[in-house]
């Protein structure tokens, strides 16, 4: 930028020197030599005109040892525009231009423009003073912006570490305040979301120890307790089998909860493999109902659907038939006699919707939240009267969510529930 602006001051005292020249060309006389002499008197340059010889014509001021110095040295040729004769602002005390003149068509002379280099250096020293505030004010806002920068960001970021490494040792206790809603932010709320789900996760992993050790010791009691008894010689043979009657129950009980919790653990662990094939869904629903129409017919309950017949879905129908399964053995352990069970089946917004509404005891609204949940029961001693394990609308929703499909639950007490499910409807 100083060598810019060196180059554009002489460029102007070489335009100056031009115009001067372009005066005396017009008019050239005595007045006119000292009306550009009077011009130059006050400004800040110099100028000389001379002859062709460089002879003094005219000065606007007295001659020092560095003007005479600049002049005597060898010009020619000098072209019509001029040039500069010294730039060496640094350590020249002027720096210095000349233009040719002509009277009648014939060169008369030059013109020698000067300008000191104090004027120059001082122009240069106040630039220098003015990048320098610019300097001193930037790398000022630049600490301050790194202060407010690792305030901002390396501060919260420092709280994030602390409370991963909470997390790692297993301390889920973890609540960071609202950051924000930049990327920052959204760390803080996934890394708080995470402790809360981890959380979750190891008292859903208690829970579940703390209901499978309980739900495998009472038939295990049974086994053990009957079995001991039956083993006595001094008993009845009629007692005798009612005691391995109760013990085939609860065997049998016991492999049921083994088979959901195997199911639950391969779901768990992706290796639960879903073959689909292309399904027509009011007829393999109708094949579901009719197997278990005997069971139906043994409580007096009736089975009705209500299906369009030209509806097909991709699923898995080994699968899935469980989940229908589960749905009805679930209705008619908790509805009374006498009562009916309704199917439906129909379009919503590209998915196929599946409701399986019984007229049974219903679900208290404080439970529904948590049907899905392994191991929960709405009532805990009818439950194991009638042999549920508890796991079967676990799998029953896993297997949904395993086809992309979800369920959910809609229930009042004494009038019954309502099961959901959407599977994605299959184009031809």
């Amino acid at each position: 930028m100083v060598k810019s602006r060196v180059e554009e001051e002489l460029i102007a005292l070489q335009a100056r020197g031009n115009n001067h020249r372009e005066v005396l060309e017009d008019s050239y006389n005595a007045e006119t030599l000292h009306h550009i002499a009077v011009m130059e008197w006050n400004a800040d340059t110099e100028v000389i005109i001379t002859d062709q010889k460089k002879n003094i014509i005219i000065s606007s001021s007295k001659l020092d040892k560095e003007e005479k110095e600049i002049l005597s040295k060898k010009i020619e040729p000098v072209p019509r525009n001029g040039k500069i004769l010294e730039n060496r602002w640094k350590s020249e005390k002027y720096i210095s231009t000349v233009s040719p003149y002509t009277v009648n068509g014939q060169q008369k002379g030059y013109v020698f423009m000067f300008k000191s280099t104090d004027q120059v250096q001082s122009l240069i020293s106040r630039l220098s003073h003015h990048f320098l505030v610019a300097a001193v004010i930037t790398v000022t806002l630049l600490i301050l912006t790194i202060l407010f920068l690792t305030k901002s960001i390396t501060t919260p970021l420092i709280r994030m570490k602390k409370a991963t490494e909470k997390l790692s040792r297993g301390d889920f206790s973890v609540h960071l305040t609202d950051m924000g809603e930049d990327e920052l932010g959204e760390l803080s709320r996934s890394i708080t979301i995470l402790a809360r789900d981890l959380k979750h996760l190891k008292e859903e992993r208690s829970e579940f120890l703390s209901s499978i050790s309980h739900e495998l010791r009472t038939p295990l009691t049974y086994i053990k307790g009957y079995a001991d008894v039956a083993r006595q010689k001094n008993i009845e043979d009629k007692d005798r089998e009612r005691y391995l009657d109760i013990i085939y129950e609860e065997s049998e009980k016991l492999s049921d909860m083994i088979k959901d919790l195997f199911n639950l653990a391969k779901i768990d662990q992706n290796t639960f493999i879903i073959h689909r094939e292309k399904v027509q869904l009011c007829s393999y629903l109708r094949g579901i109902c009719e197997k278990m129409m005997p069971a139906f017919k043994e409580k007096g309950m009736k089975l009705e659907i209500d299906c369009s017949e030209n509806i097909y879905v991709m699923i898995d129908p080994m699968r899935f038939k469980q989940v229908f399964l589960n749905l009805f053995d679930n209705a008619i352990k908790y509805s009374d006699p006498y009562t009916k069970i309704n199917i439906f089946v129909k379009r919503e917004k590209g998915d196929v919707l599946i409701e399986i509404r019984d007229e049974g005891h219903g679900i208290p609204r404080e439970d529904l939240s948590f049907i899905f949940e392994r191991f929960y029961r709405v009532d805990k001693s009818r439950s194991r009267d009638f042999g549920g394990t508890g796991l079967g609308l676990s799998i029953v929703k896993e297997l949904v969510e395993a086809h992309q499909g979800r369920i959910e639950v809609k229930s009042e007490v004494g009038k019954g529930s309502t099961f959901l499910i959407w599977i994605e409807e299959m184009t031809e």
